[in-house]
């Protein structure tokens, strides 16, 4: 049972997803760790560095399961440093002959930095495919409700008709663009890190690059081309997108979460069998999912601003960023993996409904035509003329303007002319909008690779 609340048994499941749990608890941690060790020595072998025999010998005993990881605890709280403890455990389970071999030439830093590449492919894999899926959800409904009408918000107020499609069309691109980042951004993200004491592999002389490129073609990573120990730009960047990622998912949220409201009540998320919302007050129905994206990405914007502020690093080696980031980094990743999750499910169940959508426009009436009326008197009077006349009559007649009473008493136009102009171009092109998105998405989807690696 962990201290945390994020690591709770009974509350883990909010804040991350079982795949990225796994890569993050101590036993998936510490496996990954010496499987970069073992490709080391594979890669030392290769180039003669070590026997052949060592490294065939750490390949067969970096198992998680064969480590007493209560010693290797121990050993790393009484050396007060970060990886001499695994070196140690390692040690234990290895043959004589192996063990001075281990971690040979290597420093904290190649380790955990390759670590980090490792994450950032494994994460942008599960997310490219979760995003996907949120992208498919949203494609189905642009499409499906083209043409649903509802009004348009500005400032939390109604404004002028859309449609449900442009919303969903809208979120939609936003993903895809979000898939482009993590299509664009997996070089330069998943690469290793073999530095040794200042990142100019001394202890390897001649050979440095070349155990680099072999090290890195072991783990299925890119070779950097030089070392990184303290150009922190691939993780802020990494970070930034699953911010971004998370930001989106919270407005998609904040619009759910606003047209829920029972006053609204354009829109319901998905019921669980046996969820209740409240305890007290059974009547209600809670935005819960809504409400968890915005705290997600709270969340997530937090930890990417401490991987941000870890770009500024002194000299060959600082540890004051780094060691943040094995928080940071972790938990941002946890966060957008939960969040993808969350916004999927939400969507994949979200209730629409457009009576709903459609008395909301009745009920405000020719108000919501107000931007067509002033373009159709804009024709005649100028255009800022026509809004002087509109923000009389509005001013004048308060909330319950009638426009086309108003209009046609003071001899501007008919209500015949006031009908045609409401109904011309109601939603204006937002439903071709709808068809462009839809289109490009469903373009890119079947050109684009169906997975991330």
């Amino acid at each position: 049972m962990g201290a945390r609340l994020t690591d709770s048994s009974m509350y883990a499941h909010l804040w991350g997803t079982p795949e990225t749990r796994a890569l993050f608890e101590e036993t998936g941690r510490v496996q990954s760790w010496l499987d970069i060790l073992v490709a080391l020595a594979r890669a030392q072998a290769d180039l003669g560095i070590i026997p052949r025999h060592a490294a065939d010998a750490v390949a067969e005993h970096a198992r998680v399961e064969l480590l007493d990881l209560d010693h290797v605890a121990e050993e790393t709280r009484r050396t007060s440093h970060s990886t001499l403890g695994l070196i140690r455990g390692l040690q234990q389970v290895l043959p004589e002959q192996a063990r001075e071999h281990v971690y040979f030439g290597a420093t904290v830093q190649d380790l955990t930095d390759t670590w980090f590449g490792i994450v950032m492919r494994e994460v942008g894999s599960l997310l490219w495919e979760d995003l996907r899926s949120v992208e498919a959800v949203l494609l189905q409904l642009a499409s499906l409700h083209r043409d649903t009408v509802m009004a348009g918000r500005t400032h939390g107020q109604p404004g002028a008709p859309v449609t449900f499609g442009f919303k969903a069309a809208g979120w939609a691109d936003e993903i895809r663009r979000h898939i482009e980042r993590l299509h664009q951004g997996r070089d330069r993200w998943a690469v290793g890190q073999l530095g040794g004491a200042v990142g100019a592999l001394g202890f390897f002389e001649g050979d440095g690059q070349e155990l680099r490129r072999r090290f890195c073609r072991h783990l299925r990573l890119a070779d950097p081309g030089i070392s990184w120990l303290t150009a922190r730009d691939r993780l802020a960047e990494f970070a930034g997108v699953l911010a971004m990622i998370c930001g989106t998912l919270a407005r998609v949220g904040a619009d759910v979460y606003e047209l829920q409201r029972p006053e609204i009540g354009e829109l319901r998320e998905p019921a669980p069998p046996g969820g209740v919302s409240s305890i007290t007050m059974p009547h209600k129905r809670n935005p819960e999912n809504s409400e968890h994206l915005d705290t997600l990405a709270r969340l997530a914007r937090g930890n990417a601003g401490i991987l941000l502020e870890g770009m500024v690093q002194q000299h060959e080696r600082d540890g004051r960023g780094w060691k943040a980031e094995w928080v940071a980094l972790p938990e941002i990743c946890l966060l957008t993996a939960r969040a993808v999750r969350t916004a999927h499910d939400l969507l994949a169940g979200l209730e629409v409904d457009p009576d709903a959508m459609a008395a909301n426009v009745t009920r405000h009436g020719d108000r919501l035509a107000s931007e067509r009326v002033l373009a159709a008197l804009s024709e005649r009077l100028g255009k800022h003329q026509a809004q002087a006349v509109l923000q009389d009559v509005l001013r004048e007649q308060g909330a319950g303007a009638d426009l086309a009473a108003a209009l046609q008493e003071r001899g501007l136009a008919t209500q015949e002319e006031i009908r045609t102009w409401v109904r011309r171009s109601a939603v204006g092109t937002a439903c071709r909008m709808v068809d462009d998105v839809v289109r490009r998405g469903r373009r890119a989807r079947e050109q684009e690779p169906q997975t991330w690696r």
